[in-house]
């Protein structure tokens, strides 16, 4: 007998404040920066905003299976090192296929190592993660310890392309978004947003929550290499400490995106809504020359909303029903 997991949970959509605030913010930063609304503008802000927006989603796909990843920052510094390092000393000559699908298998097998710890190994999400990204960045290091490397033009140019007119970006973001709307519509998505809303619950429906923790995390890995992917592309060399401050940018984004931290909602919509809405308050900030430690201010206390939210909603709910 199949469990029957088509809930409110899943229908549910909880993007639009995020698209509110963004229209206000691009209002405002367009009156800081009137060229905002210029092609070159736009596609180089884009540009900006994707790898960020990838390690979103792959950010979200955790966090709405019931769990948090605290280590995809330094599985994009990991899997950059690693392509930076396959592709040698030539540019010219370097291999391209080669690099790619080693920065992937790197991705996956990272995601594969934390979904073992927090799936099977039962170790708490947030400090599994957080130990992993100390041992994936210190691979990194150990792989490229200071920055450089020699990724051939052709990958930049790539990344700065417009086929047929449009960013290369708001390509991929939609063949991701195609990808999100396919899994969605697969088993594993229902039982993706079951496990993160009600695990127990889920489980005694016969949902495999072991394998699905496992598969996000699995995910989560392989999105995170594509995210380093267009990071090489778009730097055009190597970092090991690159990403780093990007952990930190997911969980903010898909905060902003209106994904609940507790798990079973949310989605690849809200999340790339909040890097946009992310990178424009960060322009904001330059613009309006603002000190730029204000803004891992703003980080920190959009977290803490975000995790007291929901307390917060739970006792107002509870005064209200006792003074009725």
């Amino acid at each position: 007998m199949q469990p029957k997991l088509n809930g409110s949970a899943i229908r549910r959509q909880s993007f639009l404040p995020a698209l509110v605030l963004l229209a206000v913010a691009v209002a405002v930063n367009f009156y800081l920066q009137p060229n905002f609304f210029r092609p070159a503008v736009l596609s180089g802000n884009l540009r900006t905003y994707l790898p960020l927006a990838l390690l979103a989603v792959a950010q979200v796909i955790v966090v709405i299976g019931g769990g948090i990843d605290l280590s995809l920052g330094a599985i994009v510094s990991l899997v950059v090192v690693v392509m930076v390092k396959a592709m040698g000393d030539n540019a010219e000559t370097a291999p391209l296929g080669l690099a790619i699908a080693l920065g992937l298998v790197t991705g996956l097998v990272a995601g594969l190592v934390n979904g073992v710890c927090v799936a099977y190994l039962r170790f708490q999400p947030l400090v599994t993660t957080f130990a992993t990204s100390f041992v994936f960045a210190g691979a990194a290091i150990g792989v490229l310890p200071s920055p450089g490397g020699n990724v051939p033009a052709v990958m930049t140019d790539i990344y700065r392309a417009n086929p047929l007119g449009v960013p290369l970006s708001i390509w991929v973001i939609a063949l991701v978004g195609l990808a999100w709307w396919l899994v969605r519509s697969t088993r594993f998505g229902k039982f993706l947003f079951a496990v993160g809303g009600q695990s127990f619950s889920a489980y005694m429906t016969g949902v495999p929550v072991n394998q699905v923790r496992l598969f996000t995390y699995v995910i989560a890995g392989f999105v995170s290499a594509l995210s380093a992917i267009t990071v090489v592309m778009g730097t055009g060399t190597g970092d090991p400490l690159i990403g780093s401050p990007m952990t930190l940018g997911s969980v903010v984004a898909i905060t902003l995106g209106g994904t609940r931290l507790s798990g079973g909602q949310g989605g690849m919509i809200g999340a790339v809504i909040g890097v946009l809405l992310l990178g424009i308050i960060r322009s904001i900030i330059s613009f309006a020359n603002v000190d730029t430690w204000s803004q891992t201010l703003v980080d920190g206390i959009i977290v803490m909303i975000a995790l007291a939210g929901p307390g917060v909603i739970r006792a107002v709910r509870a005064l209200r029903s006792n003074t009725l």
